[in-house]
């Protein structure tokens, strides 16, 4: 059936999962129990389901001698390793709630995340190159210089009662304070829980109570603390690796952060629901680690955001690391230039490369390209919705739905939709509205099939003297001129016209380009007035750790270089 309206609702054949994620990976566990779950390269670690869920049994005990109730907010702080994932499945285990905190955040981002989620257990490992993390906890929490291990009572923090510290596989433990516990010590407490009492616990979890915390990025502002459910993410790993085709005999390279959505629902949730493995490259993003971790282990599958493949690209250029293993993979996290799109399939050799796309509060994937897509649907619109969801693009203004083909803002309903921003109704209010439809704030138009392609976001875009420009557009422009690596539009306060046209751009190594030849590059090619007045040549660009650009700190950084010149 062709649409004729920007509407629509995708059933499936599978129904949705009634279950925890504790109760699905138990029976993954024992489907698949010599099968490898995770092999995690910097430790130098092979799990197989069987040895996985032993040591999430062993860490759930360990939670309830520390006194971990029933929806307690654990926070965890730390690069990618084994002990994430040990905690993210004994968190849910036990009926806690992950708190996800960045590890690219510092002193301040922490005590906002700390107080937002009023976090009561922390788990983090002391340091990673320059982040010194348990030396911040301090700095905030000074009272873990005098505190006895499990009794902190902060002025500042109220609610946080223990620091745990825990270190890459291998390494050597160290208690950064007096009042840290060490993860060991935890573990070691494990055989006080009999098995009754954590069977108990387990079935008092219901799949719609809350899993885990993420925030909000924070590329436009402070960010809010977004609550999912076990059925939110558990159902959405699951139809988003279905629709990759995932089996028990695939394994996932994870070269995106498990602190971010896509990282521990799209990446591990994805290969635990399906018995396949997770392959840790490294403990933050790096490009040669993850080629090399697809030759030596024979990934099949690859997940990212563009500027990782683009960094990818660019290593395979001297590197040409046998990647001939790989099938499929996901790009998603930001938008995906075709050009880049094109790039990955032909040069890294992944046939099957989709797009996923989503937010966030939708847990996150709502819409996903499929592996028998023509190849113009998976380079130019982000596929269709995703089983069990709806979707919708209503005009801003008046919140009817627009005829197909009719840009407008994208929005959702299903089962993926948030609980809601933790403790704040007013800023839930304002995102999901009084008939469950989550408003996305992208900007996009659905075709007659239902392909969604995304235009740009109602913040993001720039009115300047009265015309509407899209950054997306002039940004996948400028991915055609072979110099260019990446570039970030934006806008920026102008007295005569309202808002100017900036743009940041990195070049490809070996490459020089001024200003006047990127402007020279645009014009006659795209309207006049998308032509960035200002531009400006950079090494690198701010982002979050999961590789979104912050337009926002971009956008102050070009107004104290304006002010310079």
């Amino acid at each position: 059936m062709k649409l004729t309206n920007s509407y629509v609702h995708v059933g499936s054949e599978k129904p949705l999962i009634g279950a925890t994620i504790d109760e699905y990976f138990r029976f993954i566990a024992d489907k698949y129990p010599e099968d490898e779950a995770i092999v995690s390269i910097p430790e130098n670690v092979r799990l197989t389901y069987r040895e996985f869920a032993e040591r999430v049994d062993r860490l759930a005990r360990g939670l309830l001698t520390i006194g971990v109730q029933l929806g307690d907010r654990v926070g965890i702080w730390s690069t990618n390793n084994v002990t994430w994932l040990l905690l993210q499945f004994a968190t849910a285990r036990v009926g806690a709630v992950l708190v996800n905190i960045n590890p690219a955040y510092r002193r301040d981002e922490l005590a906002h995340a700390l107080k937002k989620a009023r976090v009561q257990t922390l788990f983090l490992i002391p340091e990673f190159r320059t982040s010194k993390y348990a030396e911040m906890t301090i700095d905030l929490v000074p009272e873990l210089t005098v505190a006895e291990p499990g009794n902190l009572a902060s002025r500042e923090f109220p609610d946080l009662s223990r620091v745990v510290a825990f270190t890459q596989e291998g390494q050597s433990e160290v208690r950064p304070a007096r009042g840290f516990t060490k993860l060991s010590e935890v573990l070691a407490r494990a055989e006080e829980v009999y098995d009754e009492e954590l069977l108990d616990r387990a079935t008092d979890v219901g799949f719609d109570d809350p899993v885990n915390i993420q925030f909000t990025s924070g590329t436009t502002g402070a960010p809010k603390g977004v609550v999912l459910t076990h059925h939110n993410v558990l159902n959405n790993g699951f139809f988003v690796a279905e629709g990759m085709r995932l089996t028990h005999r695939d394994r996932l390279c994870v070269a995106v952060p498990f602190y971010h959505c896509f990282g521990m629902v799209i990446s591990t949730l994805g290969c635990v629901t399906h018995g396949a493995t997770i392959v840790i490259p490294s403990e933050y993003f790096d490009a040669a680690s993850v080629l090399d971790a697809v030759e030596r282990e024979r990934c099949t599958v690859l997940h990212g955001v563009p500027t990782m493949f683009s960094a990818e690209l660019e290593v395979q250029k001297t590197r040409k690391t046998d990647l001939s293993s790989l099938r499929t993979g996901i790009m998603a996290g930001a938008p995906c230039p075709p050009l880049l799109m094109r790039k990955v399939i032909g040069d890294l050799g992944i046939r099957e490369l989709l797009i996923a796309y989503g937010q966030t509060e939708a847990s996150p994937a709502t819409h996903q390209t499929h592996p028998d897509d023509s190849f113009s649907r998976r380079v130019n619109s982000v596929g269709v919705n995703l089983p069990h969801q709806e979707s919708k693009i209503v005009d801003p203004e008046s919140g009817r739905i627009v005829p197909v083909g009719t840009k407008g803002e994208v929005c959702f309903r299903g089962y993926h939709v948030m609980k809601g921003y933790f403790e704040d109704e007013e800023a839930t209010r304002a995102q999901v509205d009084a008939d469950g439809w989550l408003h996305s704030g992208d900007l996009g138009t659905m075709d007659e099939n239902g392909y969604l392609s995304i235009t740009g976001r109602l913040k993001d875009m720039i009115i300047r003297g009265g015309e509407n420009i899209y950054p997306a557009e002039i940004e996948n422009f400028y991915f055609k001129n072979p110099k260019v690596v990446q570039a970030a539009v934006f806008g920026i306060p102008d007295e005569t016209m309202g808002e100017e046209v900036c743009m940041f751009v990195t070049l490809a190594e070996g490459e020089s380009a001024g200003e006047d030849e990127l402007r020279d590059f645009a014009r006659g090619r795209i309207a006049h007035y998308k032509v960035p007045k200002h531009i400006f040549i950079v090494s690198e660009f701010p982002m979050t750790v999961t590789g979104k650009i912050q337009k926002f700190r971009m956008a102050e950084l070009a107004l104290e270089m304006l002010e310079d010149r």
